[in-house]
């Protein structure tokens, strides 16, 4: 891709894999996450099934209730997940987040009966691309994104998991 023109579809800009977390996760593990990964969204799992999803809307609507702390995802929830396929143009998935009130947006993937999130486009998706200068901006994005190999990111995953333990970041 030589010009921001060849990106025109979710399927361009979108995240291939998405945070999720089960229905009793506490919303403390959860905030910390999003904040980590600096996240829009986090998926919520029961069975493998996607059921609802969390943003920081639904964590700052807790905080007004009483024992915030002992809250589980399932308490908090928007029920269901707002959906697109890969292959529609960004300025519709742009208008379907306006029309839902979403910030979010997930391609689902079926297997074996399940539905899960296999990619999310989101308003950082959105505006990266609105302030890109070149395709180079966005390499880590897309379906033919860079990606780690799965032992490097759980290399990563499990080093920050062991800082935060000792007390470090």
């Amino acid at each position: 891709m030589a010009n921001l023109e060849a990106i025109k579809y979710v399927r361009d800009l979108m995240t291939v894999g998405v945070l999720t977390c089960s229905a009793d996760t506490p919303i403390l593990e959860i905030a910390r996450r999003l904040l980590d990964q600096a996240l829009d969204d986090m998926v919520v799992l029961e069975e493998g099934h996607a059921i609802g999803v969390i943003s920081p809307a639904e964590l700052i609507q807790a905080l007004t209730r009483p024992n915030f702390d002992d809250l589980k995802a399932s308490d908090v929830m928007r029920d269901g997940v707002a959906q697109t396929p890969p292959e529609i143009p960004l300025e519709a998935a742009a208008q379907i987040m306006l029309d839902l009130g979403v910030r979010s947006l997930f391609v689902m993937h079926h297997a074996g009966g399940i539905e899960y999130p296999a990619a999310v486009l989101s308003y950082r998706h959105l505006l990266r691309y609105m302030t890109a200068s070149s395709v180079d901006d966005l390499k880590d994005l897309g379906i033919s994104a860079q990606r780690q190999i799965p032992l490097e990111s759980f290399i990563k995953r499990r080093d920050l998991a062991r800082g935060k333990h000792m007390g470090k970041k």
